[in-house]
């Protein structure tokens, strides 16, 4: 392992998507993004997807200089193209509008079609609920899961995001936002990449084999196994109600129409993303003495009534405690990676 600092790695990351028939600007975002999972403690969407997303960007499968288009469908929905490119410049260029809009209209409905991996779905929720607003977000895949009873992969891990404004202990203002950020699979997809890359084992429940047996074979489970829901079949549930939200809503490729996010072969995958961003303000009663929204009342007397409780678990707060020591520390990078990021920086 090596220590580097956040700066570093996303120099060092945007110098490969440099080299990798990606423009400038959308070099800088996808950089940025990777290196934010990195410091979030989240490995299986951070550096370890760089050089996928570099051979990727090389072979055309994905666009690095597509550029995406915003459009407004109607009073609060809007509908970004993300033109084969990659997500992250996609999502920012909507959620920018989108935070703007909510604040109009109470609340916002938006679109990311023509996509590519979505990312960590926490952060574009988090910088909503940084801005006041409580936020949904909704992220196909490929598919990993089949339909509750079935044998065949139809949908993917389909994350869902959550974030919502979070009163600090003494009310005096705002702290980090409650963030729920959770794929419906029993584990993230990337997770199983990431053991696979590293020849260890997986826990028994997470997956299948191609022949529907239990493994702890992470390579079994990438070579034609099943990803398991969370829940078993509520979790498969809510897999479908996730992939008719970010793919069918959104005019995108279903899961097993999608190509893998992690090989250079075959066609872009064109996934979606939805996000649905709500102004508290716009729905809660007003205070009769103080004129704001209930809102600020309400969720200070929730966040509360957890914290009041001894071990009880806020969630968002390991990722900002991880965050917190990344800044500080920096991260430790596998020297495998990072000896594979520099050769690619260098050309």
């Amino acid at each position: 392992m090596a220590k580097k600092t956040l700066d570093e790695l996303e120099a060092l990351a945007l110098k490969v998507f440099l080299n990798s028939n990606v423009s400038e600007n959308n070099a800088a975002f996808v950089a940025r993004a990777l290196v934010q999972a990195e410091a979030d403690g989240v490995p299986s969407h951070g550096l370890s997807r760089v050089p996928s997303y570099a051979d990727q960007a090389k072979s055309g499968k994905v666009d690095g200089h597509a550029i995406a288009r915003l459009e407004q469908t109607a009073t609060a929905s809007l509908r970004v193209d993300a033109a084969g490119g990659f997500a992250y410049p996609a999502i920012a260029l909507g959620m920018g509008r989108a935070r703007q809009l909510a604040k109009e209209t109470g609340i916002v409905g938006l679109a990311i079609g023509n996509s590519h991996h979505g990312g960590v779905g926490g952060h574009p929720v988090e910088a909503a609920a940084r801005d006041g607003l409580v936020a949904l977000g909704f992220l196909n895949a490929p598919a990993a899961i089949a339909p509750w009873g079935g044998t065949r992969a139809l949908y993917g891990t389909n994350p869902i995001a959550f974030a919502s404004p979070k009163p600090l202990p003494d009310g005096s203002g705002w702290d980090d936002p409650v963030l729920v950020d959770l794929a419906l699979s029993k584990v993230a997809r990337g997770k199983i990449m990431m053991a696979a890359n590293r020849g260890e084992p997986i826990p028994e429940g997470w997956c299948t084999d191609k022949h529907g047996n239990p493994t702890t074979d992470a390579k079994e489970a990438l070579d034609g196994g099943l990803m398991l829901p969370m829940g078993d079949a509520r979790g498969a549930a809510l897999v479908l109600a996730v992939e008719i939200l970010a793919a069918t809503v959104t005019g995108s490729n279903h899961g097993f129409e999608a190509s893998s996010f992690f090989t250079a072969e075959g066609a872009p995958p064109l996934v979606g993303q939805f996000f649905i961003l709500i102004d508290p303000s716009a729905f809660a009663h007003e205070d009769e003495e103080t004129a704001d929204s209930r809102f600020i009342e309400r969720i200070g007397t929730l966040i509360g009534a957890i914290r009041d409780q001894e071990g009880a678990q806020l969630p968002g707060n390991d990722r900002w405690a991880n965050r917190a020591k990344a800044n500080a520390e920096g991260v430790d990078v596998p020297d495998n990676l990072l000896a594979d990021l520099e050769a690619r920086a260098a050309g």
